[in-house]
């Protein structure tokens, strides 16, 4: 393999790749302590020592190097020529403050009941089960009630995880013809604000849990779009808000397995008027050996809820059996696509 220049570049030999690969658990957890203690944050107005950074942070300094080390190594800093460290394009995501900031969500893939649940891993293999269920005896989100912290930990990954796409969502699909959207399970309303926001004509209904909806109210004031939208509470397993022309789900339908999938899509298209639409956001599994986020995600909701990431195929199927049609997946500049059906 030859490099820009033209020059040959030694090759890595495979078992190197898979060491590499076999200790990602460190990676993970590596990235997870650096958000936590706050690194990227430090490092915004200039480059650090490793020394200055652990007297900030209160932590050993030569364990402290050794971890910005392995991650500079990655890409995830970089180490000057005279010892300081410094912020990259990756390293920026890990900022509290950044646009698009990842510090909640590398903060809670570290947690210890996360990676509790990736040690249970060949039990879902082997039976089928939840990896959660086998490391803590109750399913994902029993748990997070139970645990308010790790539950606000778990809030704030998730609004991480959503920043970052609402916007190519949005720009996506014409919302001109469409009247009112109904954002199902839409936690505290980024998704319906932005689209909101970018269609004036618009009237929202935001669904969800009574205690997320009461936690929305303060999102949907600073964005100045409260005065058209309804805050509707309610489980989706047994009715949603009725009569509008688009009901959205982002990052809802991988939550589950078929079976409770279609039930959720039941109640959409009992609840929908005739000539209205379902979007579903979720990153679409391609087929082959073609690598995808989506993969990884799939082995995540594997040990984490019992749900999935589908194929195309598989959504088609999961449509049909709900009462709907396919119409096309919608591409956009992120991971995630845009799922559209209609009734059948």
């Amino acid at each position: 393999m030859n490099n820009e220049n033209g020059i040959a570049m030694p090759q890595i030999p495979p078992e190197a790749i898979l060491m590499q690969m076999l200790f990602g658990g460190l990676m993970q957890q590596s990235i997870s302590i650096a958000a936590k203690l706050g690194i990227a944050d430090l490092l915004t107005e200039k480059p650090q020592t490793s020394d200055e950074l652990a007297a900030k942070t209160n932590t050993h300094e030569p364990s402290l190097y050794r971890v910005l080390r392995l991650l500079a190594s990655a890409g995830i800093f970089s180490e000057t020529s005279d010892g300081k460290f410094e912020l990259t394009p990756i390293a920026a995501l890990l900022r509290s403050d950044a646009p698009n900031s990842m510090r909640d969500a590398a903060i809670m893939q570290g947690e210890e009941w996360n990676w509790r649940n990736y040690g249970e891993l060949r039990h879902s293999v082997r039976t089928g089960g939840t990896a959660q269920e086998k490391a803590h005896g109750v399913g994902l989100f029993e748990f997070l009630t139970d645990n308010p912290e790790d539950e606000q930990m778990f809030s704030r990954a998730m609004v991480n995880l959503s920043s970052s796409v609402i916007s190519p969502i949005v720009e996506a699909f014409d919302f001109t013809s469409v009247s009112k959207v109904v954002d199902i399970a839409g936690g505290h309303g980024l998704l319906l604000a932005e689209i909101l926001k970018s269609n004036q004509h618009l009237q929202g209904i935001l669904f969800d849990q009574p205690t997320v909806i009461d936690g929305a109210v303060e999102t949907l004031e600073k964005e100045a779009i409260n005065n058209r939208v309804e805050l509707v509470s309610g489980d989706f397993f047994e009715s949603v808000p009725e009569g509008a022309d688009v009901y959205t789900m982002k990052h809802i339908i991988h939550d589950w397995d078929d079976e409770q999938s279609i039930k959720i899509l039941q109640n959409i298209h009992r609840a929908m008027n005739g000539k209205g639409k379902v979007l579903i956001v979720e990153m679409v599994v391609p087929e082959g050996n073609e690598p995808s986020p989506s993969k990884m995600m799939d082995v995540q909701m594997l040990v984490a809820t019992g749900g999935k990431e589908r194929t195309e195929v598989e959504y088609r199927k999961l449509l049909e059996s709900s009462g709907f049609r396919l119409t096309r997946i919608i591409p956009t500049r992120s991971p995630f696509s845009i799922v559209e059906a209609v009734k059948i």
